[in-house]
């Protein structure tokens, strides 16, 4: 399956070759709280930016270990790309994992999906 979206005025797309997850994360760090992503996660071999968007601007933060890309012309979130973090907020220094933000897919209601939630504001 492929997964196609972009941000509010097109500017930024992308594709995602896999299957939309069962279970979206909303995470509760300062930054994700007030950003209201909902994340499917990916390895970063399945996730592909369709277009050299002009308009793609990058957020870090705090350790700066996470790029945070949103669209600079309609301010939409639209990815993340981090460390893989574990639930105890481990990592192995070396994998990574796109956080997709699954509200821009395109043919799909996020709001129905059903969501998970990390303790961010806790863990990181």
């Amino acid at each position: 399956m492929t997964i196609t979206g972009s941000c509010h005025c097109g500017k930024n797309a992308f594709r995602i070759v896999g299957e939309i997850p069962s279970t979206l994360t909303r995470c509760t760090c300062s930054f994700c709280a007030k950003r209201g992503a909902l994340l499917a996660y990916y390895p970063p071999a399945q996730f592909h930016v369709t277009a050299v968007p002009a308009d793609d601007a990058v957020y870090r933060w705090n350790t700066e270990l996470v790029a945070h890309h949103f669209c600079a012309s309609c301010g939409c979130a639209t990815y993340s790309d981090s460390p893989d973090f574990k639930p105890d907020g481990s990592w192995d220094k070396h994998t990574r994992r796109i956080g997709v933000n699954a509200r821009l897919f395109d043919d799909f209601d996020a709001a129905a999906a059903h969501i998970t939630v990390i303790d961010g504001k806790t863990l990181w």
